[in-house]
C-alpha cells in the first residue's frame, strides 16, 4: 500500500489581510491544498503562542502563521510582535522536539491571493516532506507522563 501522507495544518489568519488573501485565492478559484484549516484573528499580533502548542498536541501536523505586511498593520504594529513571538516560538518547540519548520510565517495583503495559495501548497508539501508529527507519541515528551513514576504516600484516615 503506497499511501501518501495528508498533513493537517492549522492557519491563524489575520483579518484585514491573510484572510482576505485567503477569500480572494477561494473566490477566484485558485488552486491551493486544502490541508489548511483556518482560523480567523483580528490581527496577527494576537496570537498567544500556546495556541500553535494546543494546535500540536491536538494532531495538527503544522502550523501557518499569515499576517499583514510588516509596516502595514491595521494596528500598526502588531505584526512586528507577532514576527518576535515566531522566532520565540520557533526556539521552544526545537527544545519539545518538533522541527522548528513545522510552523510558518507568510505576510500577505488582501490582494495576495495568489501569494496564499503558492505559500500555502508550499507548506503543505514541506510538512509532507518531514512526515507526520509523533510528538504526542514519543513517551520522551515533556507533556507525557507516566503515573507510575509518581511516587504515592498513604494519607492516615
Amino acid at each position: 500500500m503506497n499511501e501518501q501522507f495528508d498533513p493537517t495544518i492549522i492557519g491563524f489568519t489575520c483579518n484585514w489581510c491573510s484572510y482576505r488573501a485567503a477569500d480572494l485565492a477561494g473566490t477566484a478559484r485558485m488552486k491551493y491544498a486544502p490541508n489548511v484549516r483556518l482560523i480567523r484573528m483580528m490581527c496577527s499580533g494576537r496570537l498567544d503562542p500556546t495556541f500553535v502548542l494546543r494546535a500540536f498536541s491536538s494532531g495538527a501536523d503544522g502550523v501557518m502563521i499569515t499576517g499583514c505586511h510588516p509596516g502595514e498593520c491595521h494596528y500598526i504594529e502588531q505584526n512586528y510582535k507577532a514576527l518576535r513571538r515566531f522566532m520565540l516560538l520557533r526556539r521552544v518547540i526545537a527544545g519539545l522536539g518538533i522541527e522548528p519548520e513545522r510552523v510558518k510565517l507568510v505576510w500577505a495583503s488582501a490582494a495576495e491571493g495568489a501569494r496564499f495559495a503558492s505559500e500555502t501548497t508550499a507548506f503543505v508539501e514541506e510538512i509532507r516532506k518531514l512526515g507526520p508529527l509523533s510528538w504526542m507519541n514519543n513517551k520522551t515528551s515533556p507533556f507525557i507522563l507516566d503515573p507510575s513514576s509518581f511516587e504515592t504516600e498513604e494519607v492516615p484516615a
